[in-house]
């Protein structure tokens, strides 16, 4: 808003246009008055306004119309509806569309300057309080990571400290956490930040499309390898690699990648001739890899190469006061991808975001803003959307689901049966739901006895 409020009236007729423009003139706005809705639209394209006052009754295109229209690409600029013909049931309606207030005709000077002020000094504070709400997120951003929590801010430092070495490292913590971000982080902070960033999915492939993603192959290595392939060890050359779910590759990939990591060497499949690679390698799991040494499904000698340094990322559940921040973004996110414009959620709907588990962690959150951004049907988001996310009916406030003296993991149960029933009991289906994996799906089934007795 500058200095100089502007002001655009839209009416058929010219004595009121001329009247309010004197009237808004007299007051300090820029005006400029409007014959149609057509015209409107077009004034709209080549300057911004502050507010805009519209006739109800209009040919071609009334009020109701144009104000649609506009809402579609300004959502957040406020219109105020003028009639002639004001009943309870057009004012509701105008206001149900989306007006800021309404006017009746024949108007009284001092009432519209009383709403006007009203409506500039609203816009005003709004302003305001966009402005100090990101300059606050800021305080507690790191590259693409947002946390006020304490652990968290120990680990930017740690990032910060670490990420110009060339020290292996390792990342440990739940699916959906956010460990790419943390290893995109560290490469953002690193010397080789210039450089590629390639990022590996170990968990996503067999074993021997895992190892030619990895070291490449030449032509005629395998059926159907009609020419020389780099793997992403030598795309990432000069810059880092990350290796996700390293604890889900073979004992035979282990040992190749053992084997790099001591030579820096990789040999592509079909080939004896080792090739040099310079490259920053950054490690993640949700497994327990202390465990899988101790049954003997992962080498210990490639875990001591590979957690030189080692970065715990704590589940969201560790870190409710995380929540509200991680909403206002991913609402911000999803308004840019959708065209929505969503400004918050409501106290009851982040109550109930903030007792649920979080078995998905941000992956999880971030699935269900989406989801209530886009089911939200006005601009604040409430437990009308939130809940059937969570599988719960919701009806005056109060959800089927649970109560609010139910334990998280009672919580967390009720959600993930639900979520299973939904989709009978599709595990893939679930777990992408749920913004966890298939392991991590059935480990929660296994730690809830869940089962037929269930469905």
């Amino acid at each position: 808003m500058g200095s100089k409020p502007s002001i655009m009236i839209v009416d058929d007729e010219e004595i009121v246009r001329t009247s309010l423009s004197s009237w808004l003139l007299e007051d300090g706005y820029d005006v400029v008055p409007v014959e149609s809705g057509k015209l409107a639209l077009e004034a709209l394209k080549k300057k911004s306004y502050d507010l805009m006052l519209v006739d109800l009754k209009m040919p071609e295109m009334d009020g109701l119309e144009l104000m649609k229209e506009v809402k579609k690409f300004l959502p957040d600029l406020p219109v105020i509806i003028m009639t002639a013909y004001a009943t309870v049931d057009t004012a509701v309606k105008a206001i149900k569309e989306g007006a800021f207030d309404y006017l009746m005709k024949p108007f009284d000077p001092e009432e519209i300057s009383i709403t006007i002020k009203k409506i500039m000094k609203q816009q005003m504070l709004e302003q305001e309080n966009i402005f100090l709400r990101k300059e606050l997120a800021k305080q507690f951003q790191f590259h693409q990571l947002y946390s006020k929590n304490k652990k968290m801010q120990e680990i930017f430092e740690l990032i910060k400290n670490v990420a110009k070495t060339d020290v292996t490292i390792l990342i440990h913590g739940e699916t959906g956490t956010g460990k790419e971000l943390i290893a995109r982080a560290l490469h953002a902070e690193s010397l080789r930040k210039d450089k590629p960033f390639v990022p590996v999915s170990c968990a996503s492939l067999t074993e021997t499309l895992l190892e030619s993603e990895l070291f490449g192959h030449e032509k005629g290595a395998f059926t159907g390898a009609s020419t020389m392939v780099k793997g992403m060890f030598e795309m990432a050359d000069k810059g880092s690699i990350f290796l996700d779910e390293i604890g889900d590759i073979s004992p035979k990939l282990q040992m190749d990648l053992l084997r790099v990591l001591e030579t820096k060497e990789i040999v592509r499949i079909g080939s004896t001739q080792p090739i040099p690679v310079d490259v920053r390698v950054i490690a993640a799991t949700n497994r327990d890899l202390g465990k899988a040494i101790a049954n003997g499904t992962f080498r210990e000698d490639l875990y001591y190469r590979l957690n030189v340094i080692t970065i715990d990322i704590p589940p969201l559940r560790e870190k409710p006061e995380d929540i509200p921040l991680l909403t206002e973004q991913l609402i911000e996110k999803v308004n840019i991808e959708t065209g929505k414009s969503v400004k918050r959620v409501n106290e009851d709907a982040m109550a109930l975001l903030m007792q649920y588990r979080w078995p998905g962690n941000i992956r999880e959150l971030k699935n269900v803003i989406e989801r209530s951004v886009v089911l939200a049907k006005e601009d604040i988001i409430t437990l009308n959307e939130v809940g059937p996310c969570f599988g719960r009916n919701v009806k005056d406030g109060i959800s089927s689901g649970g109560s609010a003296d139910m334990s998280l993991d009672q919580m967390e149960k009720n959600h993930i049966t639900s979520v299973l029933k939904n989709n009978n009991w599709n595990i893939s289906t679930s777990a992408q739901i749920l913004g966890i994996d298939r392991t991590t799906l059935y480990n929660k089934i296994k730690r809830y006895n869940l089962g037929e007795d269930n469905k």
